[in-house]
């Protein structure tokens, strides 16, 4: 008997189907320890905050490069704002969790290869560290700022595969396809428990999410320092709403501390975007003809006030 489909057969056989989708959960069986070799212990989680330092800092200084800032320099900006980037990292993660390392102080450096840093920590002192060495040279700071954005993201998103593995970062509970679910008895996740894949799932995609989305912007936007407070802007609003999938967010005042920076952030960068429209700095000329090409094209819109300036070594 041929005709449309019962409404009623096809619901059931929905329901059916969901059912049975608790039983798919991705199962992580991973040992957060790589190796033991003597005092020296290899992590996951060290290891892809490695690999996403050395991409992100390639990808960086290779797009400096293109907007004219010689790779001596990129690289030398790097090296001051990397380590910053750790060290802010960590020692903001431990002052979320200073109930635990506040009678232990020597774990603050000794227990970071067990993982442990906040990334908002990192993504502080790495601009700080890297934007006061900048100013120091009077170098240009816009320009230097977009390179950054590239590679930082870039960089989350890598460090972000070590958190997966680790299960470091607790999620709420879940019962869809994609939840995760961690068996090894060396996790420091939940074991045994369906979760939301936050930090190694939802924010790794939303990192390279927002990576392609800045190589868009980057041939949009004609303003120097945009795109680092478009990724700024961006990166905030993914994390305050990825809050709500974690269970060990650290509280003040009631509200989630990694909410109450998102939106510190967010508005940080609007400030910032109308500080770098009036003041962008030393131009290269290299971004110049990127960016504005031939200035004396009527349709081209004209650069910013000072934007004409030419930065020098």
């Amino acid at each position: 008997m041929s005709g449309a489909p019962n409404p009623v057969f096809c619901t059931l056989n929905a329901v059916s189907l969901l059912a049975f989708l608790p039983f798919f959960v991705i199962d992580i069986n991973i040992d957060p320890t790589m190796f033991d070799l003597g005092p020296f212990t290899l992590t996951w989680h060290g290891l892809f905050t490695a690999i996403g330092i050395i991409a992100g800092v390639s990808l960086s200084v290779w797009l400096a490069k293109k907007d004219g800032i010689p790779p001596e320099i990129a690289q030398e900006i790097a090296l001051v704002g990397v380590p910053c980037a750790i060290v802010g990292a960590r020692l903001f993660y431990c002052f979320e969790h200073w109930d635990v390392f506040g009678s232990d102080l020597p774990r603050i450096v000794t227990g970071i290869t067990e993982g442990g840093i906040t990334l908002y920590g990192g993504l502080l002192g790495g601009v700080f560290g890297g934007l006061a060495y900048a100013l120091w040279h009077k170098w240009p700071i816009a320009i230097t700022l977009d390179a950054a954005a590239f590679g930082m993201i870039l960089g989350q998103g890598l460090g972000r595969v070590g958190d997966l593995i680790n299960g470091e970062h607790h999620g709420t509970a879940s019962s869809l396809p994609w939840a995760v679910r961690y068996v090894n008895p060396n996790t420091l996740g939940e074991i045994g428990k369906s979760v939301h894949p936050t930090a190694g799932g939802y924010e790794l995609v939303g990192d390279f999410v927002i990576l392609g989305i800045l190589f868009l912007l980057r041939k949009k936007i004609r303003v120097p320092g945009w795109v680092f407070c478009c990724y700024i802007a961006i990166y905030g609003v993914m994390r305050y709403f990825l809050s709500n999938f974690r269970m060990d967010e650290q509280v003040l005042w009631r509200v989630p501390v990694p909410e109450l920076v998102s939106g510190l952030l967010i508005g940080t960068a609007v400030i910032a975007a109308g500080i770098l429209y009036r003041h962008p700095g030393p131009i290269t000329p290299e971004y110049a003809e990127r960016v504005w090409g031939d200035l004396d094209d009527e349709q081209d819109a004209p650069p910013p006030p000072d934007a004409k300036n030419t930065a020098t070594a």
